[in-house]
């Protein structure tokens, strides 16, 4: 159970658009790179982004974009947040080594589940001096209630994947899409 998002969700009451991304494309295919000039560093969720869910390789029709954004953001410049890999659920952090094996990218080890890891991941994003401020991060994931409403809670700039590998469907994700087509702008 996710008691972050639990809890975070609440902020919606407030401020509904705090799961409002930035950026919404279908698939991780379509992320443009770079996703603009200002960014510096990315934060990619696993399941469904960059993978299958519960898989811990690239998706392959993935491979070749994903090896273009390992490029243009080098060395600790992408991060991986996952709510199963490194997450309090990963026994000694195995799925988390494997993916990072797998990847060629670290995934951060966290204790609290998305979005209340937003600071975990500012200090690793700072430690590495990738970035100087959170508006230097995206943060890429399917989700609007966590990997969005976390990059709006950071400053930082939210990419949602719509569709994902696996287009879901899921109370949550339902619900997260209706609210979505409710309070989006007009395009």
């Amino acid at each position: 159970m996710n008691i972050s998002a639990t809890l975070n969700v609440f902020k919606l009451f407030y401020n509904p658009k705090l799961c409002l991304p930035q950026l919404t494309i279908p698939t991780f295919q379509n992320l443009p790179i770079p996703i603009n000039t200002s960014i510096k560093a990315i934060v990619v969720d696993k399941d469904n982004c960059i993978s299958f869910p519960h898989d811990d390789k690239i998706w392959p029709a993935y491979e070749k974009h994903w090896e273009e954004l390992k490029k243009r953001y080098p060395d600790n410049a992408i991060l991986i947040v996952s709510n199963s890999a490194g997450s309090s659920d990963d026994l000694d952090y195995k799925q988390a080594k494997l993916l990072e094996d797998r990847t060629g990218v670290s995934v951060l080890r966290h204790s609290t589940k998305k979005p209340g890891c937003k600071d975990e991941i500012l200090q690793y994003f700072y430690k590495n001096k990738i970035v100087e401020a959170p508006n230097e991060i995206a943060v890429v994931g399917d989700r609007l209630f966590t990997d969005i409403m976390m990059a709006n809670m950071m400053g930082s700039y939210g990419v949602w994947i719509k569709n994902g590998v696996k287009p879901s469907r899921s109370i949550f994700c339902r619900l997260e899409k209706s609210l979505y087509n409710f309070l989006k702008p007009d395009q």
